[in-house]
């Protein structure tokens, strides 16, 4: 980080809040928490709830209620399309049109995680001009405010973020219904990293051959009265 904070470095700062906790990042918190206070005034009164939670609270207590919060409750998942296609062949098209998107953009994944997982989405928003991730922000806005009622409802520290990315887009939240149950194993099984550790959709050719890059628009949310080609 700079000494100077941007929006565009904020994302980076949100997304690192979402992971999984581990040393590193509360090591990094009291620096975080004042650079924060100085560079964006507004975003540290928002986020306070959970920088105060996550330097009050022991390492092992924090990392089981992240599970118990974002893996073990599927309505407050971190990956957006958790909340939109269940097992529906929707979803596997919305994880590709994603991966076309990020492609498109110059970011080619590496690792484990799925495409729609939220702080893989963030640092994505981090590294556009502060108009493209406005609007790739404001497609998101819908699944995002939905997690994001969902963690206030229960309590969680984390709600604030959400509330905060609400902020960020002029486009107001539309009202999700409430999403049909979804096995996430599978879609880890279908879009995880192949046995020579790439990622499936990603082999060479895999989205310039099947004419998906940047020629699909990414969903995060049913359109009503969707044309169907």
């Amino acid at each position: 980080m700079s000494d100077q904070l941007n929006t565009m470095q904020g994302y980076q700062v949100l997304s690192a809040l979402l992971l999984y906790p581990e040393p590193e990042l509360l090591q990094e918190l009291p620096a975080l928490d004042g650079l924060l206070s100085e560079a964006l005034p507004a975003w540290h009164a928002t986020l306070q709830p959970l920088l105060a939670h996550l330097q009050a609270t022991s390492l092992i207590d924090l990392q089981q209620q992240y599970v118990m919060t974002f893996d073990r409750n599927p309505s407050q998942s971190l990956h957006l399309f958790e909340h939109i296609h269940g097992e529906s062949r929707d979803r596997g098209q919305a994880m590709v049109d994603l991966l076309a998107e990020y492609s498109r953009h110059g970011l080619q994944m590496v690792g484990d995680d799925l495409p729609d997982y939220v702080p893989l989405f963030l640092e994505f928003l981090s590294q556009q001009e502060p108009a493209e991730a406005e609007r790739l922000l404001g497609d998101a806005i819908h699944v995002l405010a939905y997690i994001g009622r969902k963690l206030r409802a229960n309590g969680s520290s984390y709600a604030c973020v959400f509330d905060l990315l609400q902020t960020l887009t002029p486009v107001q939240a539309e009202e999700l219904s409430e999403p049909p149950i979804r096995d996430m194993d599978e879609a880890l099984e279908t879009f995880g990293p192949g046995a020579d550790g790439i990622e499936p959709l990603l082999k060479p050719g895999g989205l310039a051959g099947a004419g998906l890059a940047g020629t699909h628009p990414v969903n995060f949310y049913p359109k009503a009265a969707a044309p169907h080609h």
